[in-house]
């Protein structure tokens, strides 16, 4: 098996097309089609669903993928010399949910690329639940994602424990919620929210659910500056973490709700797959830098 055929598939994997491939690899189309096909003829196995757009690897494709991602990590390692004063070099594919990227990515990385500027960071954002599978295949190669508490990662996985983490109500003034309020009285409103997939709205679903009280989502907007917009604006209570809460431009056009029996928290996890080899030093210094972007205190609820 020749690695250059592996470094072609998993490439065509991860951009999910030739073109995305042969542009990461600096090789004409050709050349990596030959390559995918030098891999299949090698293994006698169909490696990618052809049909697919984007590309897809096919069920024999996804576990030569996960195979293929550890050995070129362990080649990585073997050139880095996996040596405690080593330059790390290579890729680093991190995941980061929604929620944690206003903390992630700006001390945390920049603190990174300092203390390791020879290292390609690749940044992934998603759905906790989904960077979850893509760590366990090796698709990434840490993540760092919220979870409801209670619920555990996956053995299979390095788990650091970042800590619990909550967000702040907030609300127009004039959209009239109680001060303080209830959670029945939080029912009667609707919310401005992730989409699917952010663990804080599934929290908040749960906890109406389990009190038999309606939950409605009046607006779902990525962009945490345009939620603060809208809830500012009066189109329904908002949830915001507090260091976006401090850097927001709308912070004076809405205020923090009390809400003593309803504070909506989960728990954050840097998630991993052992052993990390050339990516140690990497991972802890982003864990490390990670822990300190999130220690932004609560304000005090108007």
């Amino acid at each position: 098996m020749n690695i250059h055929d592996l470094e072609a598939f998993i490439a065509v994997v991860e951009t999910g097309s030739i073109v995305g491939a042969s542009a990461r690899l600096n090789l004409t189309q050709p050349g990596v089609t030959r390559r995918i096909q030098n891999l299949e003829d090698g293994l006698a196995t169909a490696l990618l669903d052809r049909q697919s757009k984007p590309l897809k690897p096919t069920a024999s494709g996804r576990e030569a993928y996960e195979h293929g991602r550890r050995v070129l990590r362990s080649l990585e390692d073997l050139r880095a010399g996996v040596s405690p004063q080593g330059e790390v070099k290579g890729e680093f594919r991190l995941g980061v949910m929604p929620y944690l990227s206003d903390a992630a990515l700006a001390l945390p990385l920049d603190t990174l690329r300092a203390a390791f500027p020879q290292l390609t960071l690749r940044i992934t954002s998603g759905w906790s639940p989904r960077l979850v599978e893509q760590v366990a295949r090796s698709e990434l190669d840490a993540v760092a994602v919220c979870l409801a508490e209670g619920l555990a990662p996956p053995d299979e996985l390095v788990c650091d424990d970042l800590g619990a983490q909550s967000v702040l109500l907030v609300a127009s003034p004039g959209l009239g919620v109680p001060k303080p309020a209830k959670l029945a009285d939080l029912s009667r409103f609707a919310w401005v929210m992730n989409e699917n997939g952010c663990g804080f709205r599934a929290f908040i679903r749960q906890s109406f659910e389990a009190a038999r009280l309606p939950f409605q989502v009046g607006v779902e907007a990525l962009s945490v500056d345009l939620r603060m917009s809208l809830v500012a604006r009066g189109h329904g209570i908002g949830i915001v973490t507090p260091g976006a809460f401090a850097d927001s431009r709308w912070r004076d056009k809405v205020e923090v709700i009390d809400c003593p029996d309803f504070k909506p928290q989960v728990r954050a996890w840097l998630l991993h797959r052992p052993p990390a080899g050339r990516l140690a030093r990497p991972i802890a210094v982003f864990r490390d830098a990670l822990i300190d972007g999130l220690k932004v205190p609560m304000p005090l609820v108007s």
